[in-house]
């Protein structure tokens, strides 16, 4: 769990976005945060505090002259147990409160008071969003060193569409998780490849393999959450790129090849996960190929490039890491693959352990040796991972 033992305050304003917040809680809590939730008097207009004590075991606090604070100062008492408070909805006026220093009710006291760092999602209208005055307070905000989350884009609930959304609670469990974590790559320029490429042999047929690109995306969520800046070249998959990562959508081994090379210029660190098909159709069919057109078609292949070899063979190469998923003899191979492509380190792992899953299990190889991870999510394996290629590059 990522987030076992820090505790949060999880302040929640007035707002259509407060009942988003329910699903945080319960997601913070999940990765082992121990969540304490105060609203304001508009936020209970929207979700009911029965709600969020439900769903974080602890009594949800609202007003400053709570009885069951002895000293009546829950506004000191909640924050110094805090190692962050996040505000989520955050809208527009408690915002503009917060800019001002104002204290009118005990979320805004306690952010006053606080001795931890906050963080803001905003949610509101897009033109309360675009308005000068909400502007000039996120300004202010940010010159203040809170940290800013969001707003996503979109259709709100008022019908309009544009910017003022609050970000989905997963996207802010992956920014308070990136909060947390310890800054190993900061600065850092970093490039991975993720999931299967496509090879048409005819325009619906094609060669292709199991990767789900779970493992890469992995990569770059922790990366990006260990503060580089992370550009994603993807296969074909079916979810999203994690928060704060560019991706670039690209099909087949070629589409790939060009999109590195394109990007790996300004790479401090290059990470092939992708699984790249070795071959490609030569004969590609311009049109559906029919099965009553006699025989069985012949389908001719060339090899691919190597994109990871080709990568590494640069004059100015980044820091290249290559990923081995094989079906025997794993450290055999793939040290010998580390060997072939001239690459510092290699992860390798059995594709009966976790090829296409969300679990998995690693093998690192480098020139100090072999590292076996032991079992884990895919999520806790990419972290190792780039706490292993910190440490390397740390001493280059």
């Amino acid at each position: 769990m990522e987030l076992q033992g820090k505790r949060i305050v999880l302040g929640v304003t007035g707002g259509i976005a407060a009942y988003k917040a329910a699903e945080l809680v319960r997601l913070l809590g999940k990765q082992g945060a121990d969540v304490q939730v105060a609203m304001t008097e508009g936020a209970t207009h929207f979700v009911t505090t029965t709600t969020f004590q439900a769903l974080s075991g602890k009594p949800v606090f609202t007003d400053q002259w709570d009885a069951r604070m002895a000293n009546a100062m829950a506004h000191i008492d909640l924050s110094r147990q805090a190692d962050l408070i996040l505000v989520a909805p955050a809208s527009a006026d408690f915002m503009a409160r917060t800019a001002q220093g104002l204290a009118d009710d005990l979320l805004a006291t306690m952010v006053l008071a606080r001795n931890c760092p906050l963080l803001i999602a905003p949610a509101m209208n897009r033109q309360m969003w675009e308005n000068p005055a909400t502007q000039r307070n996120v300004a202010q905000l940010v010159a203040d060193g809170v940290q800013i989350l969001g707003p996503a884009s979109g259709e709100q609930a008022c019908g309009e569409v544009g910017a003022g959304r609050m970000l989905e609670p997963a996207e802010i469990l992956d920014a308070v998780i990136a909060f947390f974590t310890p800054k190993l790559l900061a600065g850092k320029q970093v490039l991975i490849t993720a999931g299967p490429t496509f090879e048409a042999i005819d325009p619906v047929r094609g060669i292709t393999n199991l990767s789900s690109g779970r493992m890469g995306y992995a990569v770059a969520r922790a990366a990006q959450q260990a503060g580089a800046l992370v550009t994603l070249v993807s296969g074909p998959v079916g979810f999203s790129a994690p928060q704060g990562v560019d991706r670039i959508n690209v099909r087949s081994a070629l589409d790939m090849h060009a999109a590195v090379m394109a990007q790996v210029a300004r790479a401090d660190i290059f990470i092939g996960v992708a699984a790249v098909a070795d071959y490609r159709v030569a004969n590609r069919a311009a049109h559906k190929l029919k099965k009553d057109a006699g025989g069985i078609p012949p389908i001719e292949l060339i090899e691919n490039p190597d994109i990871l070899a080709e990568v590494a063979a640069l004059e100015n190469a980044p820091f290249c890491v290559g990923f081995a998923a094989e079906s025997q003899n794993l450290e055999a191979y793939a040290q010998a693959k580390r060997r072939r492509k001239k690459i510092p380190l290699i992860a390798g792992n059995l594709i009966q352990d976790g090829f296409g899953g969300d679990d998995n299990r690693l093998v690192l190889f480098d020139d100090a040796g072999v590292h076996p991870l032991n079992p884990a999510p895919k999520s806790v394996l990419a972290r190792q991972l780039i706490e292993h290629i910190a440490n390397l590059t740390g001493k280059n």
